[in-house]
């Protein structure tokens, strides 16, 4: 029973991390455009995107709204802007451009952002 409510709360968290990542995507691509820098254009969507995100991902994927959560959650947003702007930088050095090279590491990050979801933020407590 544990492992299907996991499994159903996994869909729920790529559900909402689709969603997240097209508004999250949509943003960072038309700052791109508008000529922001990478750092700059990760830095609006993922702050655009925080609160918004912290009611998609712990409201419908992980079935908690408690506003305590959120100090953790944005810890986590942080640690995640991190490591993508990492991955771009290293992306780029192999010839990517900044979309492409975002958009390869879209997969990677969600697994990392589910892991650290799951067991940092919205870990259930006994």
């Amino acid at each position: 029973m544990i492992e299907a409510l996991e499994r159903h709360r996994f869909l729920r968290f790529l559900v909402a991390g689709l969603i997240n990542t097209g508004v999250g995507f949509a943003v960072y691509s038309a700052a791109i455009v508008l000529g922001c820098a990478v750092w700059a254009a990760l830095l609006v969507a993922n702050l655009s995107g925080v609160v918004f995100n912290f009611f998609t991902t712990g409201g419908y994927a992980f079935r908690c709204r408690v506003l305590a959560r959120f100090p953790r959650f944005a810890i986590a947003y942080a640690a995640v802007y991190a490591i993508n702007w990492l991955g771009i930088q290293w992306l780029g050095g192999l010839q990517l451009d900044a979309i492409t090279a975002q958009a390869v590491l879209t997969v990677p990050l969600a697994v990392l952002s589910y892991a650290i979801m799951s067991r940092f933020v919205f870990r259930p407590t006994a």
